[in-house]
């Protein structure tokens, strides 16, 4: 009986496993077959243990053993006898048929996953300056793969690397994490295009190859062709298309071929100069800038409902004057009207919703930020722009759940950065083993020295080690005397030990080097400081001054630094003796929710708090800053230990 209800338990099992998916089934329909029949193998070994199918009686009730030895012992059913040999056979053919095949396909599945990169497709022109619309065409067909959420789509910045380079396609598959690529080569003559696609897996199986020979004399047959390739991609990908998706992959943004092309060309400017803006150093090229909003602004002069074309000013306006006007009352405003315009036209453009979020991070307003940056993921689930920014507000736990997920997307240029933007994040919560994980795997990745040991003198800082802090960044000094901020810190942290003199050393070759354009957001006051103790007191409450206004701009804005202008502000005010003040700045900013070690770490060494110590209101403000922290460090070591990741 066992044997026989095996077999039919197996046969049941392999046909739900088949039927499932086509039938739309739910996920856990098999996990309650599965259930099911093993509570039936119980019933079923019960009966079969109180009741016999006898030959010439059927089923009847099971005798006593003593009375059966007493009585001759009938013999069984042939039926049943066959029945067992043949539900034997059965399971054994289909453990070796199906179950161990079955078993390497998971394995192979497991590495053959739904991921792909696209690598920048050669350009076969003769005209070289065709290059921005073959890389054109290959970031839409990206972006269109980017919508659909059963795919793992890599960044663009992400094979930027494998331009004009050979490498086997198992080694790239590797270094991006990622179980296909798709490669290509593109020609363009006049409006003729011909277009040679193939679809390889990380085993260098060749899975899928065309070429499209088209000529291009309206954008819709471009833009068709472009949607058509990617959900051929993702047909062969196996990935699932939703009704949803399909509707945003064939998407017509725009009826004229001229604007396209215009916008094609702003794309690669601003494209050039953001792998610069996102890398770990944050600098950036206002001309190139300037070129793109030019070329967007064409783009709209032949066709002013091309949504795109308005994202991309969004994201010129979002970086082209940001220090001039941080301190103006519609700073960043032109960004919320293209974006209004854009989203008006098409309100599922994931771009637009990106740049808005960047709006309303910088305006202070997380929530609304949180809200744009959801809808950029709602109509493109693989946008590590969207991620990034999510990385960068609300509390620590989901700041790193998001950069970590914008690091698998995006594991090209920009993921030292998000390397160390994940470890600045663990080490303002006190864990510096896990911030300095982070730190040497960027390290490893771009060899940048600079950037590396600067951040450690910084995760020192926060352990609470100036003097180890004042070691590494004195390596920076070694590699470039010419970094501001470095001369800026150094500056400071020996005016924190008492050192004036080495201190203002290293400021006067700051304030040299200084850019006219520069603001000292947070560090006027300490420039202050170091002045005032080297004697230069009129030169100094000039800095002090700034701070002021500095501080309550940003307050009075609501910018995202405002409680650190809080804290600020009690240091100036604190310095020149107008202890009721400093005590009201430094009360106001305790009471924000959160409190990261770095502040615990100055609110006890700030040598402008000094006037301050003995004051018993000063002493429970540290006691609540000091409180709040250890709560949040408690909460994340938690989550790390709930996660294992600990």
């Amino acid at each position: 009986m066992i044997t026989v209800y095996a077999a039919a338990a197996f046969v049941i099992l392999e046909l739900l496993s088949i039927i499932i998916e086509p039938l739309r089934l739910p996920d856990w329909t098999l996990q309650f077959a599965i259930v099911f029949l093993c509570i039936g193998l119980i019933v079923a070994i019960i009966l079969s243990w109180s009741y016999d199918i006898h030959p010439e009686g059927g089923i009847v009730k099971t005798e006593p053993v003593n009375k059966v030895k007493e009585e001759r012992i009938p013999s069984s059913s042939n039926s049943w006898r066959i029945a067992s040999y043949i539900s034997f056979v059965v399971i054994v053919a289909l453990i070796v048929l199906h179950i161990i095949p079955r078993s390497n396909r998971l394995k192979e599945n497991e590495i053959l996953d739904k991921s792909i990169a696209v690598l920048p497709f050669i350009n076969d022109s003769p005209d070289q300056e065709n290059e921005y619309f073959i890389n054109g065409t290959m970031e839409t067909i990206l972006n269109k793969l980017c919508k659909i959420s059963d795919l793992k789509v890599v960044s663009r910045s992400s094979v930027e690397k494998y331009r004009d380079t050979v490498v086997p396609i198992p080694e790239v598959a590797e270094k991006l994490v990622v179980s296909y690529i798709l490669e290509g080569s593109m020609q363009r003559y006049g409006d003729r295009i011909r277009l040679t696609l193939q679809l390889i897996d990380r085993n260098d199986k060749h899975i899928w190859s065309e070429q499209y020979d088209r000529e291009i004399l309206e954008v819709e047959e471009l833009l068709t062709l472009q949607s058509n390739i990617a959900q051929l991609v993702a047909r062969e990908i196996e990935a699932v298309v939703t009704q949803e998706e399909k509707v945003l992959i064939e998407k017509i943004p725009t009826r004229s071929l001229t604007a396209y092309d215009f916008y094609l060309k702003g794309n690669q400017v601003i494209y050039d100069d953001i792998i610069t803006y996102r890398s770990s150093h944050y600098t950036y090229g206002k001309e190139g800038f300037i070129r793109a909003e030019h070329l967007y602004q064409m783009a709209l002069n032949y066709d002013s409902t091309f949504a795109p074309a308005y994202a991309g000013l969004g994201k010129v306006y979002l970086m082209k004057y940001y220090w001039e006007l941080y301190f103006t009352d519609d700073f960043e405003d032109s960004i919320l009207a293209v974006t209004d315009i854009a989203l008006s036209y098409d309100n599922q453009l994931s771009d637009a919703y990106v740049v808005r979020g960047d709006y309303y991070r910088e305006k202070g307003n997380d929530q609304k930020a949180l809200k744009a940056y959801h809808a950029a993921l709602l109509y493109t689930p693989n946008n590590w722009l969207a991620y990034y920014g999510l990385g960068q507000i609300g509390d620590v736990i989901n700041a790193l759940e998001n950069l970590q997920k914008a690091a698998t997307l995006n594991p090209g240029p920009e993921l030292p950065a998000l390397l160390r933007s994940i470890g600045l994040n663990y080490s303002i919560m006190g864990f510096n083993n896990k911030a300095f994980q982070y730190a040497e795997e960027a390290f490893q990745l771009d060899g940048d020295s600079i950037e590396h040991y600067f951040l450690i003198h910084w995760y020192n800082f926060c352990n609470g080690d100036l003097d180890l802090a004042i070691t590494n960044l004195e390596k920076v000094y070694s590699r470039d005397c010419d970094n501001l901020n470095t001369l800026m810190y150094l500056g400071i942290w020996f005016s924190v030990l008492g050192n004036h003199k080495q201190a203002i050393v290293y400021l006067n070759e700051y304030l040299d080097k200084l850019k006219a354009d520069r603001i000292e957001l947070t560090s006027s006051q300490r420039i202050g400081h170091i002045l005032w103790n080297n004697g230069f007191k009129e030169d100094a409450n000039y800095y002090f001054d700034k701070q002021i206004e500095y501080c309550k701009s940003t307050i009075e804005l609501d910018r995202p630094r405002a409680q650190l202008s809080y804290f600020d502000l009690a240091g100036v005010y604190a310095f020149r003796g107008e202890v009721d003040r400093a005590l009201e700045s430094l009360r106001t900013f305790s009471e924000y929710p959160y409190m990261p070690v770095y502040m615990v770490v100055w609110i006890h060494i700030d040598p402008l708090l000094n006037g301050l110590r003995d004051k018993p209101e000063f002493q429970q403000i540290v006691r609540d800053v000091e409180a709040k922290y250890q709560s949040e460090h408690e909460r994340v070591r938690q989550w790390l230990e709930k996660n294992a990741m600990l």
